[in-house]
């Protein structure tokens, strides 16, 4: 079965042509076709009707038409005029249509040095075919030879009604389809190249590189990554109303909270909310939505400073603060509770609101913020993973969407596999973690625990050492990432992760200093462009972030199949699921 992206369930079709057609493409191609349907394409956000890629066939533009003979008044190469709606109307010869998507995405893809011939008298044109075609629904081929159409759309670039019923073979519709193509491929694309392709053609769904700064303009990098398959079929088909995506750390939630922003945000009336719970994470969200140019719509903020900005903008008063952060920050929570129900503060103020962290989010915390969302829209999207709710407690097992607010049974989705982290790193943290990652069933309304796992990426076993004092573990972590940075690794591709400031975090942040070594405080980061230096963070605030190489420090005890409570567990696990290339494990000896 195809691949259709978004999902038949999550499409909206402009004509029952364009359904059924979907449906052929999806029942009889093999599992190595990929399908996108009036999916915005490159910059200029065009929308041809079917893209159609195939390793070892190429790339297929389809335009869909539900015309009836009779509906065409004349038609030429370039133009048609047709009956629409009791008049005369002259459109696009829909063959020409598909020709310039065609012609356009080609050219974007000829940019490309490592999808184009080097050399030779074919140099610089795509070393895969590509092609164009019209899909006549409701015309079978007999009427479209005995009406002469076939002298402005050739027939071999048509598949007509009876070509696309239910009962046509899948070898005979499938060789349609290839007939369109002037030569054939006499290779394969690699997964790399697909990955490629998909990258220069929808930008939506491209992973920014940490040093963007280090690419001009509209150069190609030699590197680049992009949504896998399942995670742009899963952001291109979240509908409308409330869902929630359960998913293990480094599956891509945050990404596909990105896309679905920059999504909404395009035909938002109201601006978009993103929620998180940890500060740091809010940071780098907001700095993503201000490269994409999105912060007028998009406004992000963690939980706290949401209720913060509520209570002044509408002059519900903020608590007393006694030096007791718990309490301020319950009573803030409690005062914007009662403001709405009082009608002080207003809800419905956002189109759509996008929760990532949701574990660390209080039941009550939960119902407060699904007020927030414009009834017309109702558009809610959750994040979960249970192994990181590290600000829980026992209460929490009893936990259900309905009882928050949220209405998501039949959309809730799970993401199992692991794309950040490599198979060594994730089977390290798992181990560490284990009496914390037995996977646990729920249902629509309850919480699953979900055992991670690898997408396969190898690297390097993460690193464990036991030092003398926490000095020399300090001095340690210093000479680790120096030697990283003289190999290459900037700055900002690494972190140094602890359980507590003090002693560990002040002592690993003065040595760093002292040694020359460049590094921002995670309370003070902004996650600028040209903010290179090293990450000192918490293990309560490391949540969202990811980075090449992570050292994680003061972890005690060090020790094979060392017990630790759940709480200390879950930290650790965050933490050392932060590193997508190398991780570093250090303590002191006891």
């Amino acid at each position: 079965m195809a691949a259709l992206i978004p999902s038949m369930g999550s499409c909206t079709f402009d004509t029952g042509g364009e359904r059924r057609f979907a449906e052929r493409l999806e029942a009889k191609l093999e599992d190595d076709y990929l399908c996108w349907y009036n999916v915005p394409v490159g910059p200029s956000t065009r929308h041809p009707d079917f893209i159609i890629l195939h390793p070892r066939r190429g790339l297929l533009v389809l335009e869909v038409k539900d015309w009836r003979r009779d509906t065409l008044i004349t038609i030429d190469p370039t133009s048609a005029v047709i009956h629409a709606n009791g008049a005369a109307k002259t459109v696009l010869n829909p063959l020409e249509q598909a020709r310039h998507y065609a012609q356009a995405l080609a050219g974007a893809l000829e940019k490309d040095p490592q999808l184009v011939f080097s050399s030779g008298r074919e140099a610089g044109k795509l070393r895969f075919p590509w092609s164009y075609g019209v899909v006549l629904t409701n015309i079978s081929r007999k009427v479209f030879d005995e009406g002469g159409l076939g002298d402005v759309i050739p027939s071999q670039r048509v598949i007509c009604q009876d070509e696309m019923l239910e009962s046509v073979d899948a070898e005979d519709f499938q060789r349609r389809l290839w007939e369109m193509f002037q030569f054939r491929f006499q290779g394969a694309l690699s997964l790399p190249e697909i990955d490629r392709v998909r990258w220069h053609l929808f930008p939506e769904v491209r992973i920014p590189p940490r040093q963007a700064q280090l690419f001009d303009g509209d150069a190609t990098p030699d590197l680049m990554q992009v949504m896998d398959l399942h995670q742009e079929q899963l952001a291109r088909s979240l509908g409308e109303g409330h869902r929630v995506i359960h998913g293990v750390a480094g599956s891509g939630k945050t990404l596909i909270l990105g896309y679905r922003a920059e999504h909404l945000a395009r035909a938002a009336g109201k601006p978009i909310l993103v929620l998180c719970y940890n500060e740091s994470l809010a940071k780098r969200l907001a700095r993503s939505m201000a490269d994409k140019g999105l912060d007028a719509k998009v406004h992000t903020h963690h939980f706290h400073q949401w209720c913060r900005a509520q209570l002044i903008a509408y002059n519900a008063g903020l608590p007393v603060n006694n030096d007791d952060k718990g309490a301020f920050f319950d009573e803030m929570v409690a005062r914007v509770i009662r403001g709405v129900e009082r009608g002080l503060i207003p809800a419905a103020q956002y189109d759509a609101i996008l929760i990532d962290e949701g574990h660390d989010f209080k039941s009550e915390w939960l119902k407060l913020v699904v007020q927030m969302v414009d009834p017309k829209t109702n558009s809610l999207l959750v994040l979960y993973d249970d192994a990181q709710s590290i600000y829980g407690d026992a209460k929490r097992k009893k936990f259900s969407f309905k009882q928050a607010g949220i209405q998501a049974q039949g959309r809730t989705t799970i993401l199992k596999l692991n794309y950040r982290n490599t198979d060594e790193i994730l089977r390290f943290a798992r181990d560490v973690a284990q009496g914390i990652l037995k996977a646990q069933d729920a249902d629509d309304d309850g919480v699953p625990l979900i055992r991670p796992q690898s997408a396969g990426r190898a690297g390097p076993p993460p690193q464990v050492v036991k030092l003398p004092t926490l000095r020399d573990e300090a001095e340690f972590i210093v000479q680790r990432l120096k030697d990283a940075h003289r190999n290459g690794t900037p700055w900002r591709d690494m972190a140094v992760i602890y359980r507590h400031y003090n002693p560990v975090g002040k002592v690993v942040l003065a040595t760093l200093r002292g040694f020359g070594v460049p590094v921002t405080y995670f309370k003070d980061v902004t996650f600028a462009a040209d903010e290179d230096a090293v990450l000192a963070v918490t293990m309560h605030s490391c949540k969202g972030l990811e980075f090449p190489l992570v050292a994680v420090a003061g972890v005690e005890p060090l020790e094979e199949g060392s017990e630790r409570s759940p709480e200390e567990a879950k930290l650790l696990y965050v933490a050392m699921t932060r590193a997508t290339r190398e991780l570093v494990v250090s303590g002191v000896a006891e």
